[in-house]
């Protein structure tokens, strides 16, 4: 596979920076979004199947990084996808519409990050820490939740389905969602959708609560975002 890459970056806040290389190893082309924690800024691109770029973030950046899939953009940029579409232009304006997997980061002294399923899954994703201290371990989903999600929770296209989207998201119910009395560590816990998700992508959020061992911390490190790649 040729792997052809390119640049982008986002302004400096000053101090150092973080690189991110993203990767596509689907087999269809990708529009990765980026929007901070505030959502009050957003990037996003184009990404080929077998392509990667390298995304620069200042340190104390938080934020996640996510694929949109079957995306259909004008000359102008503007257009719309399937899944974790953020606006109605290539740059994101806010995060992506569920079901959309994402990698979540806090940078600082010591980075935290995860991979989440709470907005549902839309293609695989896995994160490694690179070249950094602590415990750094890999994190992510490599398995495909299409292939055996639940038919209440399919998002489809035709008879394609294109995501699976979330308990909480196709229910709204506080139990689902923990919220109200369901708020807490102690009362949310898994459902059976959960499960589910947690079966095939042990190394991710499966829901809002999860086992916080899927929050991961790393000192100086540089990060790999794969899509549809292996952990």
């Amino acid at each position: 596979m040729v792997v052809l890459m390119f640049w982008l970056a986002v302004p400096e806040l000053g101090g150092s920076s973080k690189t991110f290389t993203l990767v596509n190893y689907c087999k269809e082309t990708i529009w990765p979004g980026v929007t901070r924690s505030d959502n009050h800024s957003g990037d996003g691109f184009t990404l080929k199947s077998g392509q990667s770029t390298v995304y620069t973030a200042p340190d104390g950046w938080s934020g996640r990084i996510w694929a949109r899939t079957g995306c259909n953009f004008d000359s102008g940029g503007n257009g719309k996808c399937q899944t974790g579409g953020c606006g109605s232009s290539m740059n994101c304006s806010g995060p992506g519409n569920p079901p959309a997997t994402s990698a979540d980061f806090s940078l600082g002294e010591i980075d935290y990050y995860d991979v989440s399923l709470v907005n549902g899954f839309n293609l695989p994703i896995v994160v490694k820490a690179m070249n950094g201290t602590g415990n750094c371990s890999t994190v992510g989903c490599d398995g495909d939740l299409r292939q055996n999600c639940p038919s209440e929770l399919a998002s489809k296209d035709s008879d394609k389905v294109i995501g699976c989207r979330s308990a909480c998201d196709v229910f709204n119910t506080d139990e689902y969602c923990c919220r109200g009395t369901y708020g807490n560590p102690a009362t949310c816990l898994p459902s059976n959708y959960s499960k589910i998700f947690k079966q095939v992508c042990p190394a991710a959020y499966s829901f809002a609560l999860d086992d916080p061992t899927s929050l991961i911390t790393c000192s100086k490190a540089d990060f790999v975002v794969i899509f549809c790649g292996s952990r």
